[in-house]
């Protein structure tokens, strides 16, 4: 699970000073170009439905009655910043979902999640995302986007580092969650994760609480993706292996980018469990005072 190997990099001076020494190991290094998808992923599953196409620059996951597709990176991850461009099911989706999302393995996992919910032809998708730490979750917020996200691809980001985790879209950030280990909120920083994408049907409570079942006469449904940037370090054989430039592993929202975040906070997101009184009607997790 990570958490052994790490056992003596338990404080996050500790673990910063791990990363630095580690960047001697420089067969590690991540480039930030963009990468090729068949020397990045793996096809997990989908009997077929899953394909790298264009010389490895183009990925796309299909989803039909009898199944959907997935796909997972060759390596694993302890920090950095990671890109994807998608492009997600055009028309009436209702009832499928595509998920982007990083995680550790074990019972006790982290993770990072984006999850796009579908909907009827001419109505918004649903961008759902997710925070896990030590196999605890229930932390949703939810967004409208401010533009068609199966147009065209747009560039859906995760940054993560010691000190916080940003979920960006288009380079605007529409959450933050921080490092509040010290009022006792467990922080994802201690597992390596892999990243997993897939496309599945979800129909039982995807659209609507399940309302909206899923139209197979329009299958097969298709999400396309490129552009795969992980600027970012690589854990193999119980260390990480940071890249050279690594601004990253200190950054925090600026003044500019906190007004962004607060501009997407205001106008898209419709759902914020830290706002949800008849789901905490005692009192809100610690971090809603801080993370909000």
């Amino acid at each position: 699970m990570g958490s052994e190997s790490m056992a003596s990099y338990k404080s996050s001076t500790g673990i910063l000073n791990f990363l630095l020494i580690s960047l001697l190991d420089s067969s590690l290094i991540v480039s930030c170009i963009a990468s090729k998808f068949n020397q990045e992923f793996d096809i997990s599953w989908g009997n077929g439905r899953g394909k790298i196409l264009n010389n490895g620059d183009l990925l796309t996951l299909s989803l039909d009655k009898t199944s959907g597709s997935g796909f997972q990176s060759k390596n694993e991850y302890l920090f950095g910043k990671i890109d994807m461009q998608l492009k997600l099911v055009p028309g009436n989706s209702a009832g499928t979902v595509t998920t982007y999302y990083l995680k550790s393995p074990g019972n006790s996992w982290d993770e990072m999640d984006f999850e796009f919910l579908g909907n009827l032809s001419g109505d918004p998708y649903t961008l759902h995302t997710n925070v896990y730490s030590q196999g605890k979750g229930d932390r949703e917020q939810q967004f409208r986007l401010w533009f068609d996200p199966t147009a065209d691809f747009h560039t859906y980001s995760i940054l993560w580092n010691p000190k916080l985790i940003i979920f960006s879209v288009d380079g605007k950030p529409i959450r933050e969650f921080k490092n509040l280990e010290s009022i006792g909120v467990p922080f994802p920083k201690k597992q390596q994760m892999r990243i997993y994408s897939s496309l599945w049907n979800a129909d039982d409570w995807a659209t609507r609480g399940g309302l909206i079942k899923t139209d197979w006469t329009r299958a097969p449904f298709t999400a396309s993706y490129r552009n795969f940037k992980a600027d970012a370090c690589i854990w193999s054989s119980g260390r990480a292996a940071c890249p050279s430039r690594k601004s990253w592993l200190w950054q925090k929202l600026d003044a500019t980018s906190f007004q962004r975040l607060k501009w997407v906070q205001k106008n898209f997101m419709i759902y914020n469990y830290c706002t949800d009184t008849k789901r905490f009607p005692l009192g809100f997790p610690p971090e809603c005072s801080v993370n909000m």
